[in-house]
């Protein structure tokens, strides 16, 4: 087909060389999609070519696809071939394709389903805008509902939220007798504060060993990798992600970005329709559904992706260069189990006020030392929502993301877990903005608050199948990492109040404690500052951050507000627990 393409004037010889070099680097790869995404040839004269060569003519654009027909060969299944059932006409069916090639790639299936099929061309683009006004509620249901219901959350219904409900009441009610009450809720905090420390102290103490990483094999062909960036009202951004998505070291012919947005956020589609996109990067439109989240959106996307390796970017990201180059390495030198890549995250605003300072610190903490202390340790780690990377395959077996989950990537990382797959902390550097505005620092993390309620609540419906699939370790993790951090959240105040006892004033557990229980929680609590302090320092020098250390103790004051955040999530667990709430991007700068 190329040598021909050539002898009609629509390829130059060195088009021609170039295209089947790529060509031959891409397994499974297309030549119509690679000569269109890489500038080698330009849609019309290309189509018109083809239709000479092949003897088949174009698909009528005024043509209205027949609904029942896509739904025989599934729609997801249509907009992944980028293939259209349009009509029938007598015996046959009349199917349009943005590849000449498809029709004999697919023929047993087409045949099976249609019978004779009247082959007609036209351009990705009007098929999948065709597919999604035809049957786009079908390709949102399939999105919604890709991973298997039972390690979903989109069973959490009525009957869980009475249940909570019922369970609020019941707290109301005890507070007729609140001193017990207090006083056994304080002692399950100061209980939760033991056993977090203790993991804290664990993976310290772990992320201080050197690890070691297997050399990796020498890659006789770079595999092709997707990038996939979910956007919501991001028309402010969009022209800075497209520049810095640019900067990626990577062949441009192997690297396939996918800006996945919502069919009805016509501010970003427009914003990225003057961005003048590279061949390379393309526009996946998401049909509204029943939710509207991330997971949701890259659900969708992942049905379009082309590459072997499927990453997830940010909209305010700024990755590393060389990013992707490490990504594949990494997976080209670690064993098959290990199936997913976790960047680190640090912040290109760090000084902008005392809460994006804190945040920084946090991060690094969290990045530098704790998610490789547990990864060290063997503990399931919970992802952070960029900068990760999978083996398709994988992420395809395990039916993706929890559409219905707002902390998709947290529970996306115990189902990995659960499966027998591996995490591993991935050697590079992504820079996102600090959300460092006091209301929208509680409306994200009461986002993350909630995210990991739902995915406590929903990996804990059969604990005893939960247990064996984890092991004792992991499974004692998982209870520290998500119920742990929850109850330190939400009990937090009670935690404050014992400060008191160094000082002689009255608490709950004043009667049950005696000298020596008031010495003893001192001393877990001086531990804990020491702890944070020494995690929050360590971090910092870690990942190069140039803030004094100083403000480090300073998140004795900042981490109170994840309790605000954390009784905004509860609240939103009995109203609206699908919502998502937004992170406004560009505004931090």
């Amino acid at each position: 087909m190329a040598l021909r393409l050539l002898r009609e004037g629509v390829l130059a010889p060195h088009a021609l060389l170039q295209g089947l070099a790529r060509l031959s680097e891409r397994p499974g790869g297309r030549l119509v999609d690679l000569l269109l995404d890489q500038g080698l040839a330009e849609e019309g004269p290309l189509f018109a070519a083809l239709h000479r060569l092949t003897g088949i003519g174009p698909a009528d654009p005024r043509l209205t696809p027949d609904p029942r027909l896509i739904d025989r060969l599934e729609a997801s299944f249509c907009l992944a071939e980028r293939i259209l059932p349009l009509r029938q006409i007598g015996d046959a069916t009349l199917i349009a394709a943005a590849d000449p090639e498809s029709f004999a790639r697919l023929a047993p299936r087409l045949q099976a389903i249609f019978g004779k099929v009247l082959p007609s061309l036209a351009p990705a683009m009007r098929i999948e805008a065709a597919l999604l006004a035809a049957r786009g509620q079908a390709l949102a249901h399939s999105a919604e509902t890709m991973v298997p219901v039972l390690d979903s959350c989109r069973t959490y219904r009525k009957a869980s939220r009475t249940a909570l409900r019922g369970l609020a009441i019941a707290g109301a009610v005890a507070l007729l007798f609140i001193q017990p009450i207090l006083a056994a809720l304080t002692l399950w905090a100061v209980v939760t504060l033991v056993l977090a420390t203790g993991m804290k102290v664990a993976a310290f103490i772990a992320s201080l060993k050197p690890i070691q990483r297997p050399q990796p094999a020498t890659l006789a062909r770079l595999p092709v990798v997707s990038v996939m960036v979910a956007l919501y009202r991001e028309s402010d951004i969009a022209s800075r992600l497209v520049a810095r998505l640019g900067k990626l070291d990577y062949p441009k012919d192997l690297l396939d970005i996918c800006l996945v947005v919502e069919e009805e956020d016509q501010m970003t589609r427009k914003a990225l329709a003057r961005a003048d996109l590279p061949g390379w990067m393309r526009v996946v439109v998401v049909p509204g559904g029943r939710v509207k989240t991330k997971p949701r959106a890259l659900n969708h996307g992942l049905t379009q992706c082309r590459g072997q390796i499927i990453g997830v970017y940010d909209a305010e990201d700024m990755p590393d260069p060389q990013q992707i180059r490490r990504v594949v390495a990494h997976f080209a030198g670690a064993g098959p189990e290990v199936a997913c890549l976790q960047g680190a995250l640090d912040f290109y605003n760090p000084r902008k006020n005392w809460l994006a300072r804190c945040f920084t610190i946090e991060y690094a903490g969290w990045f530098r030392v704790i998610l490789p202390g547990l990864e060290r340790l063997g503990m399931p780690l919970p992802l952070g929502g960029t900068t990760l990377f999978f083996r398709r395959d994988i992420l395809e077996r395990l039916g993706g993301w929890d559409a219905w989950n707002v902390t998709e990537d947290a529970d996306l990382g115990m189902r990995l877990a659960r499966r027998g797959y591996r995490t591993e902390i991935l050697a590079s550097t992504t820079l996102e903005e600090a959300n460092c505005h006091g209301l929208a620092w509680v409306k994200q993390r009461s986002r993350w608050v909630k995210g990991y309620m739902m995915t406590w609540i929903t990996h804990m419906r059969h604990p005893v199948t939960l247990y064996r699939e984890l092991g004792f370790k992991a499974f004692l993790g998982f209870q520290i990492l998500f119920l742990g951090s929850l109850s330190q959240a939400l009990f937090a105040p009670l935690l404050w109040g014992m400060w008191g006892l160094m000082f002689g004033l009255a608490h709950p557990l004043s009667p049950w404690l005696g000298a020596s229980g008031v010495q003893a929680l001192t001393a877990v609590f001086m531990l804990c500052e020491v702890l944070n302090i020494g995690i929050g320092v360590l971090g910092l020098k870690r990942s190069g951050q140039k803030l004094s250390w100083l403000w480090v103790p300073t998140l004795t004051a900042y981490f109170p507000l994840q309790t605000f955040a954390a009784y905004k999530a509860a609240w939103e667990m009995l109203h609206k627990p699908f919502y998502w709430d937004k992170t406004t991007h560009g505004a931090f700068h």
